[in-house]
């Protein structure tokens, strides 16, 4: 986001912070923002006209009263008029803080049942194994099928097997892309976790699981290195036959055996 985008951000984030602490349902809150996104990504002219730098918040966010209220929470009206109340650099910026809002309320509803650790573990995982399966991404990301039958698709692979946010962001993810692949959509809403989190993401790949002990100890010595909370996500592939490779931000710590027998390689090469 460019400057007057960031401030409007944090501007707008005071109603969102203020919604969730009064009390708000969750659960409705994110449904009808996502739902609120939808409704703007697809009209073109109301997105132009909350959005517009040029006119007043106060009367882009008496306009939005205008459309929603009646038809969403007192809450989630809010947090829109709060939104549209600012000045954005772009349309995208305003839907895409909205989206993010809509993703954090189910991190948010995640946290108070003390699971936000596995919801940010079942999405990558999915992410990965979506990834993984050429069919399976294809039918995922077939904006020619119809909405609802992608969603009962990743109904039928998760339902009862993840929780319930995981299973809510996936179905999101898969049925309102909003232009972008299945991965980055993911990518987003990990990145939104953390940020709400205020943690930092490893990625770390073995070539055999860790055992838990063997993740405490790593999530231990990264949070002493990088300073701060590291939620790690684990990667398993028997072609690093041993060690593993930590990626974190821009850094890459590679300690696999691989990596050595590659490094050995192009030594022998280079004689």
């Amino acid at each position: 986001m460019r400057g007057s985008s960031r401030a409007a951000a944090t501007a707008s984030r005071e109603a969102f912070t203020g919604a969730l602490a009064a009390g708000a349902s969750r659960s409705r809150l994110a449904e009808e923002l996502f739902a609120v996104v939808g409704v703007l990504d697809g009209n073109a002219t109301l997105r132009r006209a909350v959005a517009d730098p040029s006119r007043e918040g106060a009367q882009k966010a008496a306009l939005a009263e205008q459309l929603f209220a009646g038809k969403v929470s007192a809450e989630t009206l809010v947090v829109l008029k709060g939104v549209v109340g600012q000045r954005w650099s772009t349309e995208r910026d305003l839907t895409d803080t909205l989206e993010s809002y809509a993703v954090e309320t189910i991190i948010a509803s995640a946290e108070t049942a003390n699971r936000a650790d596995r919801v940010e573990d079942e999405l990558f995982h999915f992410e990965r194994i979506v990834a993984a399966d050429e069919p399976l991404r294809g039918a995922l990301g077939d904006q020619t099928v119809p909405a609802d039958k992608r969603a009962a698709l990743v109904e039928s692979l998760l339902s009862g097997k993840v929780a319930d946010e995981t299973l809510a962001l996936a179905r999101q993810a898969v049925t309102a892309p909003r232009g972008r692949r299945f991965d980055r959509t993911i990518a987003g809403y990990l990145d939104t976790a953390s940020a709400r989190r205020e943690q930092q993401t490893a990625t770390v790949t073995s070539a055999v699981p860790l055992t838990e002990d063997d993740r405490a100890r790593l999530t231990e010595g990264l949070a002493a290195i990088y300073g701060g909370r590291v939620h790690i996500n684990t990667v398993v592939d028997p072609r690093v036959l041993g060690g593993v490779k930590v990626e974190i931000g821009d850094e890459v710590i590679d300690g696999t055996i691989m990596r050595k027998l590659d490094g050995a390689r192009r030594a022998m090469g280079a004689s």
